[in-house]
């Protein structure tokens, strides 16, 4: 027979309930930053760059499950590379985020809203050749740049220079990852095996 729950587990769960309510019912305190930047130049800048953020997660473990899957005679090789540039990429996601925050935005909150606003197509296929690998990484990275380009021109709409050039850092880092997944790819077999 099941005991029946005392008065002061009782009072425990009612006290805490009480918080949760009273948290529930206060004004949420606004995530306001000091910025120079127009109510609009921000609005438009935080959603571009959290829209670049979501494709970077995407890309990310785009190129962390090739990785990880990897098979055939250049494994080695692209396997290294992939988790080399899959450790690049997500390090742009921190600077993305903490730019969209200093600008006054608000960004990514879960795996949903990323999946809500990414741009660049996920890869679900049980088996990938490598040089189906190579050649879907190449064009989601010059997708990725062609974005970045386009929330660079925003940028210099609003003359939002700090993000111009992390832009033009990050648009480097991605015509490298072009480049070496294009010279991997020259010539590669269409079987791993």
């Amino acid at each position: 027979m099941a005991k029946a729950p005392s008065s002061r587990t009782s009072t425990k769960t009612k006290g805490a309930a009480n918080i949760v309510a009273e948290r529930k019912s206060r004004p949420l305190p606004q995530l306001e930053t000091p910025t120079f930047l127009s109510s609009e130049a921000t609005g438009e800048i935080a959603a571009a760059l959290t829209t670049l953020l979501a494709d970077s997660f995407a890309l990310y473990l785009k190129t962390k499950n090739f990785h990880w899957h990897v098979s055939g005679p250049h494994f080695r090789d692209y396997h290294r590379m992939f988790d080399e540039q899959a450790a690049e990429i997500f390090a742009m996601t921190d600077p993305l985020a903490e730019r969209v925050r200093k600008i006054g935005g608000t960004t990514l909150r879960s795996i949903g809203h990323i999946g809500r606003l990414q741009r660049l197509p996920d890869n679900d296929a049980p088996y990938v050749e490598p040089a189906d690998m190579l050649a879907d990484l190449l064009g989601d990275n010059k997708q990725l740049a062609a974005f970045m380009r386009q929330t660079h021109d925003l940028c210099d709409d609003h003359d939002d220079v700090a993000t111009e050039s992390l832009l033009e850092e990050f648009i480097d880092q991605t015509e490298k990852r072009i480049w070496f997944l294009f010279e991997a790819s020259r010539g590669a077999q269409t079987s791993g095996h």
